[in-house]
């Protein structure tokens, strides 16, 4: 990927997340001097090591930026959306952290519901679990 093009992503992720520069800074330790650099395509893409810092912060997956950095040559071979939905759910109801209400069983839902629930779970909790 070229470089500006892997700026202009990871740009588009701090605004997504509504963050500033100094935000991912704090949250990742990369200078926010260098993101900066980063986003303008002052620089080439950064190694695996900072990439994995910049994940955390901007709440993606390290294989997703090692992707876009040019690092990894394929996607990974994905499973169905319907089972990405599932694991998805399965994660939320795993997760004993999260006590919003009644539990959900999960019988009576149709992927539509569980996709639902997992939307809700992200955005209270802040956690990409599926990428929409």
């Amino acid at each position: 990927m070229e470089e500006s093009n892997f700026g202009h992503f990871l740009k588009s992720l701090r605004d997504r997340q509504r963050m500033s520069l100094r935000d991912v800074e704090r949250e990742s330790g990369v200078s926010n001097a260098y993101i900066a650099q980063l986003e303008k395509g002052d620089r080439p893409a950064p190694s695996p090591d900072i990439l994995k810092k910049l994940a955390r912060a901007y709440n993606v997956t390290v294989r997703e930026l090692l992707l876009r950095a040019g690092y990894l040559d394929e996607p990974e071979v994905s499973a169905t959306e319907d089972e990405r939905i599932e694991a998805a759910f399965q994660y939320v109801l795993a997760d004993p952290d999260y006590k919003l209400g009644t539990r959900i069983r999960g019988e009576d839902l149709d992927t539509k519901g569980k996709r639902g629930v997992v939307i809700t779970y992200e955005t209270l909790t802040g956690k990409k679990i599926l990428s929409i």
